[in-house]
């Protein structure tokens, strides 16, 4: 007997089980179809189990340098069973959470691969027993995503990996090549790093994380060689030279100029991006249409197939859990009949968890330039904080970018300690369309690191009191 409901969500990571939830708030009849755990790539494999690896790294670092602060705690080393078992602890808790949430809000959890099948139906095939048909008025597809592979150098979960087999690694690497310099690739170099593997890291493009502004990636590389972290940008690996061996794995990368080196390491960790999941999932022959190997939709996340709309990383943009949920939260409304703000890309905020870390939100400085805007641009680096000194952490810095004839905030960019938690107030400020004046006369308290966001918009008018 085919079950029916209001909308049913195909794929129940950051952007479907939050869409089912706002469904179900809005009086709607949801199903979220998962054929593995509630929570996706991000909860199980992705952002909570890398950023909680990453804490014991942090927190190795400061332990470094405890002698600074007073404090004689010599350093061992690391448990990675036990950093494996809390990594494990926190990702359990969660899911749990997330299970409760969908119970709460009476969302019809179906458990198995759903592949839609003609206008308002999808098939839902479990791993055991027979396939199951769910009806819906509304259908989203939110099928996310999976590693790339580089072709004919497959992973094996040794020697060759990707992020989904380090992340699941109770050991680190006494040596690793790291291939890709985006957000993943600069992490796992920065764990490494900490829990002291040797590590190079290998770029094909002249910055590290080159969708950020080139001040932070210039200044990301400045601190990874200081840390020991060697980065080769604007190299190419050779995949034909890629050779496994007793020792791990060896391969040829050559720089611009053609010089040629061999490295070697016990693995060779691939980060080279992501692929959207729109294989298999019954869109072929409907309107659904795939360009560039995302699914392609309008603002309001509507496929042109009549009823289909899409969300998160099967549609592209940022590939990033948060605005995977936004889009969720739109897709719904729209079908609930509300009239939802789309949301705009540029207010898309971005961190990267590495040490130092990095948050932006906007456009670059470049990026400015090149949609043919007039910038200015103000900077304020964290040696003149006194919390980053407080910290002991005065390395890095805050940028904002500024239209220079309407004076409206076009970006902010900051690399430092713990600066993933301040990049939220300028999407705020984003949202708002405020001003670097606007930003720099909101009051921030004293010491903070937030003060840097402040004295870096009023830099953009030469008017930053502490620089």
């Amino acid at each position: 007997m085919t079950e029916r409901f209001d909308v049913a969500i195909v794929g129940g990571g950051m952007g479907g089980y939050p869409a089912a939830i706002r469904a179900a708030q809005l009086g709607l009849r949801a199903a979220l179809v998962e054929e593995d755990k509630v929570g996706g790539t991000c909860l199980h494999r992705g952002c909570i189990p890398t950023k909680a690896l990453l804490q014991t790294a942090s927190l190795l670092d400061q332990l470094q340098h405890a002698s600074a602060f007073g404090i004689n705690a010599p350093v061992s080393g690391v448990d990675m069973d036990v950093a494996g078992a809390r990594r494990d602890q926190v990702v359990s808790q969660l899911h749990r959470g997330v299970e409760f949430l969908l119970k709460k809000n009476q969302v019809a959890v179906v458990r198995g691969r759903g592949r839609l099948n003609g206008r308002g139906h999808v098939t839902v095939t479990p791993a055991a027993g027979d396939a199951q048909e769910i009806e819906a008025s509304a259908l989203i597809i939110a099928s996310g995503s999976r590693v790339k592979e580089l072709p004919g150098v497959p992973a094996d979960g040794r020697q060759v990996i990707t992020s989904d087999d380090a992340v699941r690694m109770n050991r680190i690497p006494a040596s690793a090549i790291v291939l890709g310099g985006g957000a993943v690739g600069v992490e796992f170099a920065s764990l490494y790093r900490s829990c002291g593997g040797e590590v190079t890291l290998v770029e094909m493009l002249p910055s590290l994380v080159p969708l950020e502004d080139a001040d932070v990636g210039a200044e990301l590389r400045k601190r990874f060689e200081a840390r020991g972290i060697r980065c080769l940008v604007g190299t190419k690996l050779d995949l034909d030279s890629v050779e496994r061996n007793e020792g791990g794995v060896a391969a040829t990368v050559s720089d611009a100029d053609g010089n040629e080196q061999r490295l070697q390491a016990e693995v060779l960790l691939v980060a080279v991006g992501r692929s959207a999941n729109v294989e298999d999932i019954g869109i072929d022959g409907t309107g659904v249409e795939v360009k560039n190997g995302t699914i392609v939709v309008d603002e309001l996340l509507r496929t042109g197939e009549p009823g289909v709309s899409a969300i998160g990383d099967v549609v592209g943009g940022f590939w990033l859990a948060h605005k995977a949920l936004h889009e969720g939260v739109v897709a719904v409304e729209a079908i609930a009949g509300r009239d939802p703000h789309p949301l705009d890309p540029r207010l898309v905020t971005r961190t990267t968890y590495s040490t130092p870390q990095i948050g932006s939100v906007g456009w670059s400085e470049a990026e400015a330039r090149a949609a043919g805007r007039e910038v200015s641009t103000g900077v304020f680096p964290f040696r003149g904080n006194g919390r980053a000194l407080i910290w002991g952490e005065p390395d890095g810095f805050c940028k904002v970018v500024a239209d220079a004839a309407g004076g409206d905030v076009l970006g902010v960019h900051i690399i430092g300690h713990e600066v993933t938690e301040l990049i939220w107030g300028p999407a705020l400020a984003g949202l708002l369309e405020a001003t670097p004046f606007e930003m720099g006369r909101a009051v921030a308290p004293h010491p903070t690191l937030s003060e840097a966001i402040s004295e870096a918009a009023l830099a953009v008018s030469g008017e930053a009191i502490h620089i």
